[in-house]
């Protein structure tokens, strides 16, 4: 049980870089949510849309891989965009066992519209900053990817 005068958590948690990170996360995907809602998708669909659209071919397994999401959240997700003809399956060439993702022509399209949205946010986001501001964060984002990984 905690009393009262313990705290939790360091005096300055809410201070942290991680915390920052995160909540300009949120704010962006939030954002992403609110605006491709209109075009019926989620900021996931445009994620696996995208992943596709630059890779053809990916397998579910890859995709979660790269997404860092089980396979069945990928497996769902493939079956909501194959459902609405968006993304189709297709064997293989050398395993049977294996279907490759690969988008259909109603998948470009609304990888299309949504990636305008996206592209709309982008500058929203590089707007209220500007330039150098811009290259700044990009910059310092990446160190940060850096760092992590090397641990």
């Amino acid at each position: 049980m905690i009393r009262n005068d313990e705290e939790p958590v360091g005096h300055n948690a809410l201070d942290r870089v991680t915390w920052a990170l995160r909540r300009a996360e949120l704010a962006v995907q939030t954002l992403k949510e609110q605006r491709l809602r209109p075009l019926g998708l989620a900021a996931a669909h445009y994620t696996l849309l995208i992943s596709v659209h630059a890779d053809p071919g990916l397998t579910g397994a890859e995709l979660a891989r790269r997404l860092n999401v089980t396979p069945q959240a990928v497996a769902s997700l493939v079956a909501r965009l194959e459902n609405r003809g968006q993304v189709e399956r297709r064997e293989h060439p050398r395993h049977r066992h294996v279907q490759e993702l690969h988008l259909t022509d109603a998948g470009r399209e609304v990888l299309r519209a949504a990636d305008k949205v996206i592209a709309d946010i982008e500058l929203q986001i590089t707007g209220g900053l500007g330039p150098k501001e811009t290259a700044q964060l990009r910059g310092l984002l990446d160190r940060v990817a850096d760092t992590v990984r090397e641990d």
